[in-house]
């Protein structure tokens, strides 16, 4: 019969018996990573401001459809009527440029423009985690997308109907400003934002552009 088996122990462990130990990787942190684990380069955070640009988009849509309406069926073409002193004025015209009347006659041309542009924001939609940004483009597709409805169904034709424009400021008719309406308003408020955002460098994506170039966290 066999002997009782012998174990014969190293100099550290005084010739006790130790079970194998294993190294533990849980807690290994590879060095190219950041102290946070994840990579050292500046990542966009928070989540994405798609639902915000395509709520504003659709409630200025609406706001600028409803108050066409109800001047269309409460005011005569060419009607003035003075509301605030003086200070507003609500009439009936029909455009055929682009915002506040300018280049009149190129209704083709801004049709097209419009629909390329809602067609490019909604695209951009999807990688939109800036909340500014999120306005600004929420704005300009609102008022893109109620100027081409105009474009596409009111007469003379096909991207070529007259924009419904009601309000005139500091007198009647557009004599002191162009006559405009709720999508004029906010394609104009949605650019000048948009050119705030840009001039401060915050990026669609939430990041802001430091000096040296490279992307930080917005606030």
């Amino acid at each position: 019969m066999a002997g009782p088996a012998i174990v014969v122990g190293t100099a550290g462990s005084a010739g006790r018996c130790r079970p194998s130990e294993e190294p533990d990787l849980s807690e290994h942190v590879d060095p190219a990573d950041g102290a946070d684990g994840g990579s050292s380069a500046a990542e966009p955070s928070g989540r994405p401001r798609t639902r915000l640009l395509l709520s504003l988009a659709a409630a200025v849509l609406a706001l600028d459809l409803v108050t066409k309406l109800v001047v269309v069926a409460t005011i005569e073409p060419g009607e003035d009527i003075r509301v605030l002193g003086g200070a507003l004025y609500l009439t009936n015209l029909r455009n055929t440029g682009a915002a506040f009347s300018f280049a009149e006659g190129a209704t083709v041309l801004f049709s097209l423009i419009a629909a390329v542009v809602s067609v490019v924001i909604v695209r951009t939609a999807r990688r939109m985690r800036s909340t500014g940004w999120a306005v600004a483009l929420g704005l300009v597709l609102g008022g893109a997308v109620g100027n081409l409805v105009d474009r596409v169904f009111r007469d003379p034709g096909f991207l070529r109907g007259g924009v419904v424009d009601f309000l005139s400021v500091f007198g009647p008719d557009g004599s002191v400003w162009p006559v405009f309406n709720v999508a004029d308003s906010a394609i104009v408020c949605g650019g000048i934002l948009g050119v705030l955002l840009a001039l401060r460098g915050i990026e669609f994506d939430g990041t802001r552009s430091g000096a040296d170039g490279r992307p930080s966290a917005a606030q």
